[in-house]
């Protein structure tokens, strides 16, 4: 992985869900998957630019930078090598230590594992994405209870709305929840190296579906759509909740890290730049 320069009747908010494909809800999820990419390289710059104006050492804000998302890197280096051992793939060294790169790049942690077919390894590569998510939702629908926020916000009902934003708020342990979605999130996207097996994969199951056209014309893929649409309509809903409270966790963060930024770099006449 490498970065460049509380109530269970929220649950009903994936269960209530009319089973047509929405394209709004598939623009949405589009939309919230781009602003989280950008916050993510803006917020990690402002984190890294802060530790570097405060410390004048380049090696001691990437010591700093790496701690604030160590239980990220852990969730995220674990999956892959979890995954690998559960498909039988062998692995090899394990590390969640930083490491500058050659190119500016800073890796965070690594799993290595060996090649294998395009199924396993876009498993492996694909695994702490689906566990990040997973973690994500569970915290945003149980301890925090956002599946009520959200309902009440989508429906109008603002009154519903702020006394469940405020139980939400005042929780004691808020805080480390909002910690631990906001760094898991931060680290659950897959790197170059772990996307090396998507491309095959997606070539595979373009042959598999021309296939399907050849030997079941017709309705092949009307019966297939069918049988999957509920699926994919659950799924698409669920991504699009977990990229958007990963979004504003990520706003939230970023107008004061900004500012401080600013305010620390302008006391010690010190300006850092993004590196592209």
């Amino acid at each position: 992985m490498e970065f460049k320069g509380a109530s269970k009747p929220g649950t009903h908010f994936l269960l209530n869900i009319n089973f047509v494909i929405n394209p709004n809800g598939l623009g949405w999820l589009i939309v919230l998957l781009v602003m989280l990419t950008l916050l993510q390289r803006r917020l990690h710059f402002e984190i890294q630019a802060l530790f570097l104006v405060i410390t004048r050492r380049a090696d001691i804000a990437m010591v700093l930078f790496s701690l604030i998302f160590l239980p990220g890197v852990i969730l995220h280096e674990t999956s892959h090598f979890l995954s690998a051992r559960l498909l039988g793939v062998p692995t090899g060294r394990f590390s969640i230590f930083p490491q500058p790169l050659p190119n500016g790049r800073l890796r965070m942690g690594y799993v290595e594992t060996a090649t294998t077919d395009v199924i396993r390894d876009s498993i492996i590569g694909s695994a702490p994405f689906f566990v990040g998510c997973i973690f994500i939702l569970y915290i945003s629908l149980i301890p925090l209870g956002l599946g009520n926020v959200w309902t009440a916000f989508v429906v109008g009902n603002f009154n519903v709305f702020s006394e469940a934003f405020v139980s939400m708020y005042t929780r004691p342990d808020f805080w480390l929840w909002f910690y631990l979605v906001f760094v898991v999130s931060s680290t659950m996207m897959p790197s170059s190296s772990d996307r090396r097996a998507w491309l095959p994969l997606a070539v595979l199951v373009v042959l598999i579906l021309g296939f399907g056209l050849i030997i079941w014309p017709g309705n092949f893929l009307s019966e297939a759509w069918i049988n999957i649409s509920p699926k994919v309509n659950v799924s698409m809903y669920a991504l699009v909740l977990i990229f958007g409270v990963s979004v504003v966790f990520h706003l939230i963060l970023l107008v004061p890290l900004w500012l401080l930024r600013k305010i620390f770099s302008r006391f010690a006449g010190v300006q850092v730049n993004i590196k592209d």
